[in-house]
């Protein structure tokens, strides 16, 4: 025997050397003892109470659940440690180990989270069938279990016998609060073999279906574990591995991608279990299984370079998924969504509407997570056009108390359905079709009531399912009534309390936790104020990563592309403002406004006076200059002075001409002077106006 890992406890795992689909699940606590799963064989190997350097072993095919020959050589000795609380505890973790080996081929993990111990009395009471204790049990688990331990299935071991009956479990429930767990037999006293029964009931919780009556493959002759026989087998059919990828897909098996947090595990730590224990950042398995694994290193168990995680639904490609990210979807009205927060490698825990919230339209409730409905039952099974039969079908089918009308078992029989009661019994159908949809093909029972037609079913699952053709718990049997227990009583039984419009101010509901998911739009804890919607048991709906940058990339956008080609545009016209000015013509009509400004009509007046002034004085130079030349001239002197004179009065007229232009320069001179004052005084006002 090849025991591939080798660590400081005393529990392992591997196969025999050279034997392809072997396997080995191993301890040696006390003693060597375990099973060994060989090609056509599964052997159990124990010490002897006598000589413990001695062992037996011995084929778990020869085992029965009565004593015999070595099958059971060890039994007084079982039920003494089954006195001891040490011994019984040692004895589940055998137990886990061996269920464990099992589940390995169809790449599931079994891991003990927890271990309750009966010492005193028993919680529950386990008189009756296998049904009436299956329900019990479920009952007290839900109420008393989920509460204090996260876990995905519950099993009752009990030493109790249910005539053929080696266990009993529900189908497809592994993520049910009010359905995941299953009761098993233990009286054989072999605890190998036993591992078989129990790997088989959680099987059923699992999705998994008889195997009889169904075309699969089996690698051995004897059956696998979910044939209804008890074979002792550690093989799984291709049946069972279809039937449990069918349950994931259907997003009946969410809860099995949360992996046990290290602290959770019931049992010994070790890097390479592919378990995450306390100290550890991952568990990638053995050397080969982690070649495959990009972020967990080998035998150190630790992350590697870059990466922030290597397993649960928050992490992907080694980085945890961001916050808002959802990571488990919601299912119906009654279900709610969890998200990832952005920093953990794990969902939220599974939260849902609180039990006894009005749904569809108010013809129903919510119960588990699902609004449970007579019309929404019969679709699952006969398709979308079926729908709930009359209430005569039920009380007429219901009363007979057989295998297809009852409202349960009780003392080894079916239980006859009083008249208020007969709405939680069997299905009971109208408007279906000859072909069943709900994967397993039932049996159809047909009868006639009233001038119309009645349609219930049969699956014949065998003694350990309950049968899927009842009633569901949960759905509505009048008003203010619900089915529990395949009884019609009161809704108060499901402690409504939620006044969401009190407490979430009408803008959402309360959850499994009594604590309002708020719609979108809305923030919790109570939906007051505005948010993203939500709850505080639900994750964030947001990503305040993205928020953040969106909202940097907002203002981003907005500067780049509004604010900064504003600025330029402005230092553009501030710095070419004169150029600007010349090209719109802008400048000559702000030239006038500006001459008429400085330069009003006393203005012009004033330069109109000094202009004839200095007119003036000009003449009365010219006068004077005539007058010191008066006397009395000849003819041509005569004529010479009249020359002379209009020579004189034409040059004093050129001169005055130059004169009034010369002033009229220098007064345009001197007003274009003012002008480019006035401009270079008022250069701001302009381009603001601009």
């Amino acid at each position: 025997v090849c025991v591939c890992v080798l660590q400081n406890h005393c529990h392992y795992q591997g196969f025999v050397q050279d034997m392809a689909g072997s396997s080995v699940a191993m301890s040696i606590c006390n003693g060597l003892r375990g099973v060994l799963h060989l090609t056509d064989h599964s052997y159990g190997i124990e010490p002897l109470d006598s000589a413990p350097e001695q062992h037996l072993v011995y084929r778990l095919q020869d085992v029965t659940s009565q004593p015999r020959g070595c099958g059971t050589p060890h039994g007084d000795r079982i039920m003494e440690e089954l006195l001891n609380d040490t011994a019984v505890r040692e004895e589940m973790v055998h137990l886990a180990n061996f269920i464990d080996s099992m589940y390995v081929q169809l790449n599931i993990r079994v891991v003990l989270v927890g271990l309750e111990i009966w010492t005193q009395q028993n919680q529950i009471s386990t008189e009756g069938g296998a049904g009436e204790v299956l329900s019990r049990f479920t009952q007290w688990r839900e109420k008393e279990l989920v509460p204090r331990r996260r876990h995905d299935s519950a099993q009752l071991i009990l030493r109790k016998s249910f005539g053929g009956t080696a266990g009993m479990a529900f189908v497809s429930t592994v993520c049910s609060r009010s359905h995941g767990g299953g009761i098993n037999a233990f009286v054989n006293n072999n605890l190998p073999s036993f591992s078989s029964i129990v790997a088989h009931e959680l099987g059923h919780n699992l999705g998994m279906n008889h195997d009889d009556g169904r075309s699969c493959s089996c690698p051995v002759n004897t059956g696998c574990i979910m044939n209804s026989g008890a074979t002792g087998s550690r093989n799984f059919s291709s049946c069972s591995a279809d039937d449990f990828e069918k349950l994931m897909l259907l997003t009946g098996g969410t809860c099995l991608l949360n992996v046990p947090r290290p602290d959770e595990a019931y049992s010994a730590p070790y890097c390479g279990n592919r378990l995450v224990d306390v100290g550890e950042e991952c568990d990638c398995g053995s050397q080969k299984e982690c070649e495959d694994d990009p972020c967990c290193e080998y035998q150190t168990c630790r992350l590697k370079s870059g990466a922030q995680c290597a397993y649960g639904e928050c992490c992907y490609n080694c980085q945890y998924l961001p916050g808002g990210s959802v990571c488990r979807s919601s299912t119906d009205e009654c279900d709610l969504a969890e998200y990832c927060n952005g920093s953990s490698t794990f969902c939220q825990s599974d939260v849902f509407v609180q039990n006894g919230q009005p749904c569809r339209d108010q013809q129903a409730y919510c119960y588990n997570g699902k609004c449970q409905h007579y019309d929404g039952q019969c679709q699952d099974i006969f398709g979308s056009k079926a729908k709930s039969a009359p209430e005569i079908c039920f009380k007429d089918v219901n009363s007979k108390g057989d295998r297809l009308g009852n409202c349960g078992y009780h003392n080894y029989g079916y239980k006859k359905c009083e008249t208020r009661n007969a709405l939680c019994g069997k299905l009971q159908c109208s408007n279906v079709q000859a072909v069943t949809v709900f994967g397993i093909e039932p049996s159809i029972i047909s009868t006639p009531i009233a001038g119309g037609k009645c349609y219930g079913v049969d699956f014949m699952l065998g003694s350990d399912v309950p049968d899927p053709g009842m009633v569901n718990e949960g759905t509505k049997c009048g008003d203010n009534k619900v089915c529990l227990n395949f009884e019609c009583r009161s809704a108060d039984v499901l402690k409504y309390d939620c006044d969401v419009e009190t407490k979430c101010h009408g803008h959402g509901v309360c959850n499994s936790n009594r604590n309002c998911h708020c719609d979108d739009g809305w923030a919790p804890p109570f939906c007051e104020v505005k948010g993203y919607g939500g709850s505080v048991d639900s994750g964030p709906l947001w990503n305040e990563k993205l928020v953040f940058n969106s909202s940097v990339r907002d203002g981003l956008l907005v500067f780049f592309f509004l604010v900064l080609p504003l600025l330029a545009l402005g230092v553009f016209v501030f710095l070419r403002r004169n150029e600007l000015l010349r090209r719109f013509g802008l400048s000559r009509r702000k030239r006038s406004q500006t001459d008429r400004q400085v330069h009003g009509p006393s203005d012009r007046q004033t330069s109109r006076q000094t202009d004839r002034s200095m007119f003036h004085q000009t003449d009365r130079r010219a006068d004077r200059q005539t007058d010191r030349h008066v006397h009395v001239p000849s003819d041509r002197q005569t004529s010479r002075q009249t020359d002379r004179q209009t020579d004189r009065s034409m040059f004093h007229q050129t001169d005055r001409r130059a004169d009034r232009q010369t002033d009229r320069s220098m007064f345009h001179q001197t007003d274009r002077r003012a002008d480019r004052q006035t401009c270079s005084s008022s250069s701001s006002v302009v381009f603001r106006c601009v």
